[in-house]
């Protein structure tokens, strides 16, 4: 029995009105025991996604691959494609698009919201998409969005591939002024990985971004380097994520 892709219509609005594009859904074909939502790099789509998952020896897991809207992008002197969030420049400060951020966080959780009590859920990406992934996380540990609204999905893992954490300047600051954020940051299991021949997102910005996610009291940030490897995935890599997602969810058949 193979995985089964299934097309979603678009969805909601986000930012500006920015429309999301189509949500292809990899079902589980075994016990369904977690869902990931998994967010493509700029300019992709969520189906190239669902080809790259659906390949994947995890048959407990759901996977959800939505489409960012397409918007003009800075970084690309306002060239219209699918982006999660308008992006100038990669920075340590929270200058980024706050907006596109938090719409597109609150897609992603109204992705997550109707999946049963008993699925555990999660939240991976690649490069913008690990952007988003990354900035959700915070969202979760938080309890609330950059706008200030509260964020109730209980996020149990992240996977980050070739990306950044926006506004990791902040962060530390942020949740060491509650204890509940503390404890939400000490509890959620993170891996990221980079290359460090990237030529996208510079290796050095994925090692800050673990670093201060470490710093801030994420406990279970888990950071590996791939030498050599450019601005895409390896085999090797998705290996990697693969097992670590399915002893960190306890998955049936991981142990």
């Amino acid at each position: 029995m193979s995985y089964s892709r299934q097309s979603m219509g678009s969805g909601s609005s986000g930012a500006r009105g920015y429309e999301f594009g189509r949500t292809y859904v990899v079902r589980p074909k075994g016990k369904h025991q977690a869902t990931i939502v998994w967010l493509h790099g700029l300019g992709d789509n969520g189906s190239s996604s669902s080809q790259l998952l659906e390949s994947l020896p995890l048959p407990n897991i759901k996977w959800i691959c939505p489409t960012a809207p397409s918007r003009p992008v800075s970084l690309l002197g306002g060239f219209p494609c699918t982006a999660w969030f308008d992006v100038g420049e990669i920075s340590e400060d929270l200058h980024d698009d706050i907006e596109g951020l938090d719409a597109s966080a609150a897609h992603i959780a109204n992705l997550l919201s109707t999946e049963p009590t008993d699925v555990k859920v999660g939240i991976g990406g690649f490069s913008m998409g690990a952007a988003i992934a990354l900035y959700s996380t915070t969202c979760y540990a938080l309890g609330r969005y950059g706008n200030g609204l509260p964020y109730t999905i209980n996020l149990r893992a992240t996977v980050g591939l070739s990306g950044w954490l926006p506004g990791w300047r902040s962060l530390r600051s942020k949740i060491e002024s509650s204890n509940e954020a503390a404890r939400r940051a000490a509890s959620i299991p993170v891996i990221l990985a980079h290359g460090t021949s990237d030529d996208v997102v510079p290796y050095r910005f994925g090692e800050t971004s673990a670093q201060a996610l470490a710093m801030a009291g994420f406990r279970q940030v888990m950071f590996k380097q791939y030498e050599g490897l450019g601005h895409y995935t390896l085999p090797k890599e998705m290996n990697e994520v693969v097992h670590w997602l399915a002893s960190r969810l306890g998955l049936e058949g991981s142990r």
